[in-house]
C-alpha cells in the first residue's frame, strides 16, 4: 500500500512539473530559439539577434555572435551544449518595388474545358459527344490527332476535318496529375451546318493585377502573390505563354462587407507590352520584362525583409487607384505567421489609412500584388480580402515569391569561395 502512494505522489510531483515547465521563462526561451538563422554576410550578427531573450534569460543561455563564415551556432546552458542552430548565408538583394496596376493576359497550355452542350438541341438525338467520352469540366486537351493544341481555332480545325472524314478525333486530356488517351465522333449541327463536340472551351484569361517587385540584377519581376485560376472551374490556369502589360486604372469599385470591391482599368495588349510570363503559381505571376520599371520614391530600390524580421505593428503598401499614378497608404500586420517552408498566407494586413478605406472600403480585388515595405525593407504582398471584412486579408512573404521567380536569396559556398579569392 505504502509503495502504491509513493508511487501516485511521485507521479503527480512529476505530472505537475511537466505542465509548470513550458511556464519558466528559461524553457520558454529555449523553445524560443530558432532552429535556422538568416545573416547578411557583411557584418556579425550578435547572440542577441539569435532569438529574443529577456535580461533574465540571457544569464541562462548564451551563445557566441555569429561571424559570416559561421554555419552553425551551439547554444549552451551551464556550459553544455543544448540547442544547435543552422546558419544560412544571405546575398544581399534590392528590388525596386512595385505597385503599378498592370494588365495580364494568359494563353492556356493546351485548351481548357469549361462546360458541356447538345448538339442539336432540338432533335431527339441530341448528345454530347464529348460528354459522352467522359470528358470533364476542368479537363485540359493537349493533342488532337496527334496535334499540339494551342488555342480554339486549331481544335476547330482538327473536328471539322475529322468530320468530314467521317472519322473519330483522337484526343490526348489531362485530368489533374493525370494524362490519358481518349476517342470521339463529332456531330454535325445542321443548324450551323458544323461538326461539332458539344464542349465549351477557353484558351486564354485575362484581368489586371499590381507589380510586386523588379530585380534589376536578372530582369526578373513577381506580380499579384496569388495563382490565376479559370473563372468557371476555379483550378489554376496551366499557362503556353503570357504577356503583362501596362494598365490605367479608370475607376474604383467599393468593397462593403460580404461584397469585396475591384479596380476597374483598360489596357492594350499590342501597344502596352512590358513583358512576358513564364509562370502562373500559387505565389503569384512570374516572368522577365522588357524593361525595367521605375519608382520615384524609391529609385534605388530596397533590401528585402525576411519573414523572421516582420513586425506586427505599422507598414506601407504601395498601389494605383487612379490612371498610373503611384501611392502609399499606412496598413497594419495584425499577425506574422513566419514559416520554414512556403505558405501564401504569411501574414494578416489591414488597412489603416483614412483615404485608402475611403475611396475602396480596404483590399479590393486587383489590388493583389500591392507591395508591403516596412523598416525600409519590402517584405510581401497583399494577397487575398477577407469577404466578411475588407479592410483586412493575407499577405504572402518576399521570399516565397523570390523562390518562385527563381531568384535564389541564399549565398553559396562557391560564392564565398571566390569572394575570398
Amino acid at each position: 500500500m505504502f509503495h502504491f502512494k509513493f508511487r501516485y505522489i511521485c507521479g503527480s510531483v512529476l505530472l505537475l512539473l511537466m505542465l509548470a515547465l513550458p511556464l519558466f521563462s528559461p524553457f520558454q526561451e529555449y523553445l524560443s530559439i530558432p532552429t535556422e538563422l538568416r545573416i547578411s554576410t557583411s557584418k556579425p550578427i550578435e547572440s542577441s539577434q539569435v532569438w529574443s531573450q529577456t535580461d533574465e534569460a540571457r544569464t541562462a543561455f548564451s551563445s557566441d555572435s555569429v561571424e559570416p563564415n559561421t554555419s552553425e551556432v551551439f547554444h549552451e546552458f551551464a556550459g553544455i551544449p543544448l540547442k544547435k542552430t543552422d546558419v544560412r548565408k544571405m546575398k544581399d538583394i534590392r528590388l525596386v518595388p512595385g505597385g503599378h496596376s498592370v494588365g495580364v493576359q494568359l494563353q492556356t497550355k493546351g485548351v481548357l474545358v469549361v462546360g458541356h452542350h447538345l448538339v442539336n438541341e432540338n432533335k431527339e438525338e441530341s448528345t454530347s459527344p464529348g460528354e459522352k467520352a467522359d470528358i470533364q469540366v476542368g479537363d485540359i486537351l493537349l493533342k488532337g490527332n496527334g496535334e499540339e493544341l494551342n488555342s480554339m481555332e486549331e481544335l476547330s480545325e482538327i473536328v471539322d476535318k475529322s468530320g468530314d472524314q467521317s472519322e473519330p478525333v483522337e484526343l490526348t486530356v489531362k485530368r489533374g496529375e493525370e494524362t490519358f488517351q481518349t476517342s470521339l465522333t463529332p456531330s454535325l449541327n445542321k443548324k450551323d451546318d458544323q461538326y461539332q463536340i458539344g464542349l465549351y472551351v477557353r484558351d486564354s484569361a485575362a484581368g489586371i493585377g499590381t507589380m510586386t517587385f523588379y530585380h534589376p540584377d536578372s530582369g526578373k519581376y513577381g506580380a499579384l502573390g496569388h495563382v490565376i485560376a479559370d473563372m468557371d472551374t476555379k483550378q489554376p490556369i496551366e499557362i503556353n505563354k503570357g504577356t503583362i502589360v501596362e494598365s490605367n486604372v479608370t475607376s474604383i469599385e467599393k468593397g462593403s462587407q460580404g461584397v469585396p470591391g475591384e479596380k476597374r482599368a483598360e489596357f492594350s495588349l499590342k501597344e502596352d507590352r512590358i513583358g512576358t510570363i513564364t509562370e502562373n503559381s500559387p505565389f503569384g505571376i512570374f516572368g522577365k520584362l522588357d524593361e525595367g520599371i521605375i519608382n520615384q520614391k524609391y529609385p534605388d530600390g530596397l533590401p528585402v525583409g525576411y519573414s523572421e524580421q516582420v513586425e506586427e505593428g505599422p507598414a506601407k503598401i504601395l498601389t494605383v487607384l487612379e490612371g498610373e499614378k503611384l501611392q502609399e497608404f499606412d496598413v497594419e500586420i495584425v499577425s506574422n505567421m513566419p514559416k520554414d517552408k512556403p505558405v501564401t498566407k504569411g501574414m494578416i494586413v489591414k488597412i489603416t489609412d483614412p483615404e485608402l478605406l475611403k475611396k475602396t472600403g480596404g483590399i479590393v480585388q486587383g489590388m493583389s500584388g500591392s507591395p508591403i515595405i516596412q523598416n525600409g525593407k519590402i517584405i510581401g504582398a497583399v494577397t487575398h480580402v477577407f469577404v466578411n471584412d475588407p479592410t483586412s486579408g493575407y499577405g504572402v512573404h518576399i521570399e516565397w515569391m523570390l523562390k518562385e521567380a527563381g531568384i535564389d536569396i541564399y549565398k553559396s559556398e562557391k560564392q564565398e569561395l571566390n569572394k575570398a579569392g
